[in-house]
């Protein structure tokens, strides 16, 4: 309803229209009420999606990984279409004078960027009011984020022959060094399959339908015989990263399952992908870390006791008895009171649970964030427990907690 109009003198005419300004008053409160209600849902429901995505990153590293990663990943897609949707819907209503919701803050960009500066002056060369000079008096600077498309080039090598006036002998330069020999692939384009595929998770037969786009056919069998290439002059250098992760010293490891097709019948087989990592960082140590992975077809004690044959240090591994040569194996030393290690894994459950619900009691007031306090304070008084490590030798050491995170 229009704000200035003329009114009528007439009493009930009066009250006719006080009546309808109530109403449509009682629509806009519902209306408004109705958006808020929607907002607070949708703004619940991103801060649950963190939560769980937190939780499941937590989780990660466990024995259903994978389940894990693919449910990770169905999380953040909803969390990006959700966000996405708040800022088409920030972009509808640019014109508001009040902004319905807080911009997240965003990060500075990297000072390692390439930053091409255009710089804007005033079309005004003199003052509009007195026509005096004008002075710097400052700047206001803005960045913006820009990609350059990443674009195929040929290196075209001409070698020139030349002949002796006198003896006619024939002169030519060398043909230049490629990575894969009488290959059309150059190093930047091989560094760029191999990080696709393995890094970014991009099949071969996806990756030709990109450079497809491009203009360039590349063959998926042909991609595939370079990466077989690339691994073969790649392996002294899996040598030399073996060599200095199994030094003589601490190493951490572990192994995972990994899903390999069954050539012929169509199904998958369960692998293994081992891991040996190397990393004192926390514990003072300078050296710089690295980890070695390395693949078998099944479980079996033999494959880590082949990569362990001529380490001489510290495994900090799980439970496995296929680390140990049988002849080395261990007693199992059990405690003292069997019911110690049923509160020792109650008392990390409880913890964990704790963890997950962290973010929920920060920034509350005392005495709702006492609980959070004091399992901190017990995570703090545990890490002064010992740490029960062994040597592959047969020999038990302890270390102290206070090590871990």
């Amino acid at each position: 309803m229009p704000l200035h109009v003329d009114l009528p003198d007439d009493i009930a005419a009066l009250k006719a229209l006080l009546l309808a300004r109530d109403g449509e008053v009682r629509r806009l409160l519902d209306t408004v009420s109705t958006l808020e209600q929607a907002l607070n849902v949708r703004t619940l429901e991103i801060e649950q999606l963190k939560l769980q995505i937190a939780k499941l990153k937590r989780m990660q590293f466990g024995r259903k990984s994978e389940k894990i990663d693919r449910k990770i990943e169905q999380l953040e897609t909803r969390l990006e279409d959700l966000i996405a949707e708040d800022g088409a819907a920030a972009e509808e209503v640019e014109t508001s004078p009040t902004p319905t919701r807080a911009k997240s803050p965003c990060k500075p960009l990297p000072d390692h960027l390439v930053r091409d500066e255009c710089i804007l002056d005033p079309d005004e060369q003199a003052c509009a009011a007195c026509g005096g000079e004008l002075k710097l008096l400052g700047e206001d600077v803005s960045e913006q984020l820009e990609i350059i498309d990443a674009a195929f080039k040929v290196i075209r090598t001409v070698r020139r022959k030349k002949a002796c006036a006198c003896c006619d002998r024939i002169v030519q330069a060398p043909a230049p060094s490629r990575p894969i020999e009488r290959g059309i692939a150059g190093p930047g384009l091989l560094a760029q399959i191999l990080v696709s595929k393995f890094a970014d998770h991009q099949p071969l037969y996806r990756q030709a339908a990109i450079y497809a786009r491009d203009g360039v056919e590349l063959d998926r069998s042909t991609m595939a015989r370079w990466v077989g290439a690339c691994g073969a002059l790649m392996h002294p250098l899996v040598e030399a990263l073996q060599r200095y992760v199994l030094q003589p010293g601490k190493v951490h490891s572990d192994d995972t399952t990994m899903p390999v097709l069954a050539p012929g019948n169509g199904q998958t087989k369960i692998a293994r992908m081992w891991v040996y990592v190397r990393d004192d960082r926390r514990s003072g140590s300078t050296a710089a870390p690295a980890a070695w992975f390395a693949y078998s077809p099944n479980r079996q004690g033999i494959h880590p006791q082949t990569h362990l044959a001529n380490f001489k240090g510290v495994l900090q591994a799980d439970a496995f008895a296929g680390y140990v040569v049988p002849k080395f194996m261990l007693r199992r030393e059990r405690p003292s009171v069997d019911a110690s290690r049923g509160r020792h894994a109650l008392t990390q459950h409880k913890i964990r649970r704790f963890l997950d619900l962290q973010p929920l009691f920060e920034g509350l007031p005392c005495p709702r964030n006492q609980p959070m306090l004091r399992v901190r304070q017990t995570i703090i008084a545990r890490r002064h427990l010992p740490l029960r490590e062994i040597d592959i030798y047969g020999t038990v050491k302890i270390a102290g907690r206070h090590q871990r995170p």
